[in-house]
């Protein structure tokens, strides 16, 4: 009996794994050209500071090419697939086993399971967000890296070993905290209130599923959205900070912004301020946040219909 139960456990890793990661993959190239548009201009790029969200868009088409709104969009898909995994993943298995600690009626198991799932799937991935922000950041006919290893080799060799491709590591793991813990949390909690008072509205009869009921598609598009947008304004100067330390070395004009997380935290301050400079890019982070979160966490729930996920692991 012990033995086809972690046979079970294994299955479910492994398909929590695939739904994760395809989940990941469809949320990332849906904003991809919005994520592109959001390191330039948080980065300050010379070819585009002075451009706006939609502005910045059209100007990329029209001096780069259509498929420009895209570069650096596999070294994510790359990053996003192990990344998305782990995250779900690890948030089912923290959420099963802190909801033994602190009761089927409490919601904090959320917030800290997805706090803990957000820190563990950035730990394990991103020297591959650094590698991917540096490729997005060049423009067309100036390139300084030829693909994700060329750039990888390069940040190890010329700015210091392993520690180069984890520079600005510290603020995304301060930011991860509070993003993915309100992200998760919001969406359970979102989804946990659409069942209990409004099932007939926003829900769908479904009995492979463990409580009998299901979102339906718009109900989950609109707890992820409401979650993404809820996670993201906690979170968001410290993912300022992360980009400004990973493109630092980029041009020597930058390299001040290199030199540790407080120290760049100052600086974007003192030159730019709060609404220019630590929320730069924030209304670009709120069309990009919404839609890639609900498309996250909606492709997330159908693949957990699909595969059958409902039921969960034993612990």
């Amino acid at each position: 009996m012990e033995l086809i139960e972690k046979q079970k456990n294994y299955v479910f890793v492994l398909k929590s794994l695939f739904a994760g990661g395809v989940a990941g993959m469809c949320s990332k190239t849906a904003v991809a050209p919005l994520d592109r548009i959001k390191i330039l201009l948080q980065a300050h790029s010379n070819h585009y500071k002075h451009f706006g969200v939609f502005s910045g868009l059209k100007e990329i088409i029209q001096k780069e090419k259509f498929l420009a709104l895209y570069k650096g969009n596999f070294a994510q898909m790359i990053r996003i697939f192990p990344y998305a995994a782990t995250q779900y993943t690890s948030f089912e298995i923290y959420k099963k086993y802190l909801g033994t600690v602190f009761g089927k009626n409490s919601h904090i198991d959320k917030f800290i399971a997805g706090s803990c799932a957000g820190v563990t799937s950035v730990t394990l991935t991103y020297p591959l967000d650094t590698i991917r922000a540096r490729l997005a950041f060049q423009v067309t006919g100036e390139h300084i890296y030829t693909g994700i290893v060329h750039t990888a080799v390069s940040i190890f060799k010329d700015e210091g070993g392993l520690t180069a491709l984890y520079r600005g590591f510290w603020p995304t793991i301060l930011g991860m905290i509070p993003y993915a813990g309100f992200s998760f949390y919001s969406f359970e909690y979102l989804k946990f209130f659409c069942m209990k008072y409004l099932p007939h509205y926003l829900c769908n009869d479904c009995p492979r599923n463990t409580g009998g009921l299901v979102l339906t598609l718009p109900a989950k598009l609109l707890c992820g959205g409401i979650a993404g947008a809820v996670a993201q304004s906690f979170s968001y100067p410290l993912d300022v900070t992360r980009r400004r330390m990973q493109l630092a070395m980029m041009d020597p004009a930058t390299h001040k912004y290199g030199s540790g997380m407080v120290s760049t935290i100052k600086l974007i301050y003192f030159e730019n301020g709060v609404t220019k400079g630590l929320y730069r890019g924030m209304s670009i982070n709120y069309l990009r946040a919404i839609p890639m979160v609900s498309v996250s966490f909606t492709t997330y729930e159908l693949m957990k219909q699909l595969l059958d996920l409902d039921t969960g692991m034993k612990i």
